[in-house]
């Protein structure tokens, strides 16, 4: 089982053993990562560098400085009070954590139906085999997963070895394709074109949701929390960002390269075409390697991420959330082979996770200077200051994008 969640415990990081201390880190950096890199992060990736070409470069840059200003912050205040984002917030605001949590799990669930068709697919052009059994047999995996009696040091291994494996081949199909880099490095500080929805569409898929607090809150439940771990705490944070941006960084390499050539993408898999286009035949079969092992680790992220927000709602919940972590992964499993894609309805949800970052990262900046939750600490300001720019930028364009997916729901 996962280890359990423990009180914050000031001096923990630093008597513990280092090649443990080290191994929960990274586990936890992995974690968040790979969480941000499922089937809408490669599809996204693709599509953004077809439509502005080397300028997506700008955008990558933007996006990571503002995943660097919500992830630090939100990871502190986590750490330093020792408690689960819905339970600061609850702090903040009372009952402001139960919707949180709300949030979190409906939108956690809705794009977890969308991690489990990505991995169906990923088997699907992998071995052949039928979408729904792919499917399903993913679902399996992960369930399998926390039926280990360690499943919390499984899932860091399971995150990292998958995590390796989608950018070392990613990076092959990139020096296959022959990316001009020269133009992307001039363009990433001088673009032709300015995305803001881009922009804003990047944020939302690295940091945006549940995605954010996948690491914070496995750190938190490994026993990582007080002053004295802060060092590790943004390492760890840290570290998760330059993963998920090396993966973002090659992979619009690859798309690059091939756009640059004239080549068009194929509009209903642009990523599975950047692969087969790069390396033939081979590459599709890579391709489907890596949209499986970004969709299965998404798929173990969410489920573990949504169930830490829903523990503090319900004691049956907190005494036995490994297996309410298994029955969500099997939930979104039925959901999909029930169903199919996700229906049309989970369009307004997935607008309404777009506005979960600017409202948890703002009560985290409250919280953050806030002695009820944080006692004598005091928060850097320009971690405040960048943390704000970052949650009213995202709440101006995630408010604008809900407006305009709610009429779609009525067409």
């Amino acid at each position: 089982m996962v280890e359990a969640a423990r009180p914050a415990e000031p001096n923990a990081a630093p008597s513990r053993g280092g090649r443990r201390i080290q191994a929960i880190l990274i586990g936890a950096a992995f974690l968040m990562a790979t969480s941000a890199i499922g089937p809408g992060f490669l599809t996204q990736t693709a599509v953004f560098t077809e439509r502005l070409k080397a300028s997506f470069g700008f955008a990558i840059l933007v996006s990571i400085l503002f995943d660097l200003g919500a992830q630090l912050n939100i990871w502190r205040v986590v750490a330093i009070s020792g408690a689960r984002a819905q339970d600061v917030a609850n702090r903040v605001v009372p009952g402001l954590g139960h919707l949180l949590a709300v949030l979190v799990a409906i939108g956690g669930l809705a794009f977890n139906i969308g991690n489990v068709a990505g991995a169906g697919l990923g088997l699907n052009a992998m071995l052949g085999v039928n979408t729904l059994s792919g499917a399903v047999i993913s679902g399996a995996i992960g369930v399998a997963l926390f039926l280990s009696r360690e499943a919390g040091r499984a899932m860091d291994r399971f995150a990292q070895a998958l995590g390796f494996l989608m950018v070392g081949l990613t990076l092959y199909v990139a020096i296959a394709s022959h990316p001009p880099i020269g133009e992307a490095v001039v363009r990433t500080v001088a673009p032709v074109q300015i995305d803001v929805l881009a922009i804003v569409t990047l944020v939302g898929g690295t940091v945006g949701g549940y995605i954010t607090f996948a690491g914070a809150h496995r750190l938190l439940d490994a026993g990582i929390s007080g002053q004295s771990a802060l060092r590790h705490v943004t390492q760890s944070a840290s570290t998760a960002i330059l993963i998920a941006s090396v993966m973002r960084v090659v992979l619009f390499l690859a798309a690059l390269g091939i756009v640059a050539q004239g080549l068009p993408l194929d509009p209903a898999n642009p990523p599975a075409s950047v692969f087969r286009l790069a390396t033939g035949e081979i590459g599709y079969r890579l391709f489907g390697v890596v949209m499986w092992a970004a969709a299965i680790t998404s798929v173990v992220g969410s489920a573990y991420t949504s169930v830490s927000f829903l523990r503090s709602m319900s004691t049956f919940v907190d005494r036995h959330w490994t297996w309410m972590i298994i029955a969500f992964i099997a939930i979104s499993t039925v959901i999909f082979a029930v169903v199919g894609r996700p229906v049309k309805t989970l369009i307004l949800v997935g607008a309404l996770n777009g506005l979960i970052l600017p409202i948890s990262l703002g009560v985290m900046l409250v919280a953050a200077h806030h002695r009820a939750v944080v006692g004598d600490y005091r928060h850097p300001r320009v971690l405040t200051a960048a943390g704000a720019v970052v949650a009213v930028s995202m709440a101006a364009m995630g408010g604008w994008t809900l407006l305009r997916e709610i009429p779609l729901l009525f067409r």
